[in-house]
């Protein structure tokens, strides 16, 4: 999914679209940019000077009284200027003008963090958290979904010593999933241990019959006339059983140390520490907003009360051309949308990338 797609498609509801004269539509978004900058009232002779409102104070003024009566934007304090509602948020986000590029030191950023990345998936997923929270300053978020027909890609075994060994599977989802192996309830025929012949062989036939093969269907191979290599795969396909890697989905966060620098209500920071460090909320607060259509939820849109003052960017990411999760980025209301929508549409792009390439 590239930039463009988010851009063009940050809500896709087919709800009303709410349409603004262009004046009127230019002085908002200059509300909405100096306030995103700035956190700090917006006032009329401010914005008369912005870049495409051409027009004196007074008018601006005036507009600013309309949008405010059209709900687009508040005052609040007496003779203060304006801030931006969820509904001024919501416009600007849809009306953005063509797709945001991610500043150059931060694509660099991402560029490198991927050349990088290899290992184990959980720890890629963990360090892509982080990266989005470092990119956006907000907390960064990865969900990592268990495809049901995820198929094996690879599987290993792995002497240990002579009484143990490691069986490790790699899944098409790109999870990694090891089992220890004690050999010595492999019966007679392990007593007296296992050469690295025989646990080589073990690998072979294994991978012979079991890669491509559904995680939830694993049969046992035919034999091999050979009992020690007969034994080896039976222990590991038992393992396998045993532990079916039916996990629910797994939430990476990272940058929950930015969170109280981006909120100025102690509450606020409270209550979105709080979501994040329930896993099932995270997942099913990803999930529904996809769900409805959006990829840029915003205050009430999110459907949490404690979540009011925040906004939520989500895209789902694939291996394979399948989803496999989704990342996102949740900060405050008043958050850079164009950048943060530029990040998480190229940090999707290059995870996808690099977990379907293996």
């Amino acid at each position: 999914m590239g930039w463009h797609s988010v851009a063009s498609s940050a809500r896709t509801d087919p709800g009303p679209r709410t349409m603004l004269d262009d004046r009127k539509a230019a002085i908002l978004r200059a509300v909405v940019e100096e306030y995103i900058d700035t956190a700090q009232p917006v006032g009329s002779a401010h914005v008369a000077k912005s870049s495409g409102v051409n027009v004196s104070s007074a008018t601006v003024r005036n507009d600013m009284a309309a949008l405010e009566q059209e709900g687009y934007l508040r005052q609040p304090h007496t003779s203060a200027g304006r801030i931006p509602t969820e509904k001024g948020y919501r416009f600007f986000v849809d009306n953005l003008h063509g797709p945001a590029i991610l500043r150059r030191s931060d694509a660099m950023t991402v560029r490198s963090f991927f050349d990088k990345a290899h290992g184990e998936l959980e720890q890629m997923l963990r360090d892509t958290s982080r990266l989005l929270g470092d990119l956006t300053s907000y907390a960064g978020v990865v969900v990592a979904s268990q495809p049901a027909e995820a198929t094996v890609r690879s599987i290993q075994v792995v002497s240990l010593t002579q009484s143990a060994a490691l069986v490790v599977v790699v899944l098409s989802s790109g999870t990694v999933e090891k089992h220890s192996l004690d050999l010595t309830e492999g019966g007679p025929a392990l007593a007296r241990g296992v050469g690295e012949e025989r646990v080589a062989a073990a690998t072979a036939h294994l991978s012979q019959h079991l890669i491509g093969v559904a995680r939830s269907a694993l049969a046992d191979p035919p034999a091999t006339g050979d009992a020690i290599v007969d034994a080896v795969c039976s222990l590991a396909l038992r393992s396998l059983r045993e532990d079916r890697g039916d996990d629910p989905d797994h939430v990476y966060v990272g940058g929950t140390s930015r969170i109280a620098q981006a909120f100025d209500a102690i509450e606020t920071v409270r209550s979105v520490l709080g979501v994040l460090e329930q896993q099932y909320v995270v997942v099913t607060l990803l999930r529904d907003v996809l769900d409805r259509g959006l990829q840029v939820a915003i205050g009430t849109e999110t459907g949490m009360e404690n979540l009011a003052d925040c906004a939520l960017i989500v895209s789902p990411y694939l291996v394979d051309g399948e989803q496999a999760g989704s990342i996102g980025v949740l900060g405050p209301a008043r958050m850079d949308y164009p950048q943060a929508m530029a990040a998480v549409a190229v940090v999707g792009d290059r995870l996808s990338h690099r977990l379907s390439e293996g």
